[in-house]
Order: structure tokens, then sequence, then C-alpha cells
């Protein structure tokens, strides 16, 4: 594994934490990499060091979340509803800006339906419609159901400023996740 100097990861996170915080304040279309850089208190040229654009730093973004949600479910795989959902809430929480910006904001339509259909995907994987509540259900029908409005009570916590702490959120979700799939 090759190691990461830290002066890259560190300039990495102040883009970023920039274009994050310009997108909560303004359209992404009037963003500008020079916007970017001068947040991040960073030379233009740095920040195409690092990303082709700012798409790209857009997607990239979007997929490092993606991918450690898709960690998360994998660690979760062995835990009831509830622990599930309270890592998860936590995730959420300590990823504000990012969630709120994407989700609350509506500042990356795009960043909605992938994290819908990521939801989807880790849905499907326990739905049974074999037997019990679901039994003769639509496997694509109740995992389509479920993951959107899960991504519904997120974006409706984050567009509120988190009223409930993540802890009670997950266990309210988790119960009404217990009792549908």
């Amino acid at each position: 594994m090759t190691k990461v100097d830290r002066r890259v990861t560190r300039t990495q996170e102040a883009i970023k934490k920039a274009f994050l915080e310009l997108m909560s304040e303004k359209n992404f279309d009037s963003i500008t990499i020079q916007d970017i850089s001068d947040r991040a208190n960073i030379n233009r040229a740095t920040v195409y060091l690092h990303y082709l654009d700012k798409f790209d730093l857009l997607d990239k973004i979007i997929e490092e979340h993606i991918h450690n949600m898709a960690n998360l479910c994998e660690l979760e795989a062995e835990m009831n509803w509830i622990e599930a959902t309270v890592l998860c809430m936590e995730y959420l929480e300590s990823n504000y800006l990012f969630f709120s910006t994407m989700l609350a904001s509506e500042g990356a339509p795009y960043f909605r339906s992938r994290f819908v259909q990521h939801n989807i995907e880790e849905f499907k994987k326990d739905v049974d419609v074999t037997k019990g509540k679901n039994l003769g259900q639509n496997k694509d029908i109740v995992a389509e159901f479920v993951a959107n409005a899960y991504v519904g009570v997120v974006e409706w916590w984050l567009k509120n400023g988190m009223p409930y702490p993540p802890k009670e959120m997950a266990e309210q979700v988790g119960d009404l996740l217990d009792r549908i799939i």
C-alpha cells in the first residue's frame, strides 16, 4: 500500500471543504475554480493538480462518500436495524456539510439519485419476499419504497438542522425499517 503524503491529504481536504462551503452558499454553475482556490487559500494550479475541474471534484467527493457508506454497510451486516442505523446517522452527522449541501439544499440532484440507488442495492440484500411480512411482495418495489423513505427521512433530518441526536433518529428509523423489511 502506497503511503499518501499528509500535505496532499490536507490540501485535498481543504479543496473539498472549500467547495462544499461554496455549494452551500451559491449555485454549482456559478462556482469557479478560482472561488475554490481562494476559499481553500491555495493556488488555482493546485486545484488542477488534484482535479480535472469542478465536475471531477464533485464526482470524487460523491464517490468517496458512497464508498464509505458501502463500507459501513458491510460492517452493519451482522447488526440489527437500530444498531446499523446508529452508525449511518453518526456518519451523516459527522459529514453534515456534505450531506446537507447535497440533499437538504438540493445542491447536487445527481447525488440524491446516487444515494437512493446505493440504498436500494443495500436494502435488496435484506428483503425476503419468501416469508413473513413481505411474503409475495415484489423485492424491487419493497427495496425502492424503503430506500426512498429512508433518504426522505434523512433529507428531513438535515433540512431541519438535525433536531434529534443520531441515536434517537437511528432508534426511530431502525424500528420503522424493522417493521418493513
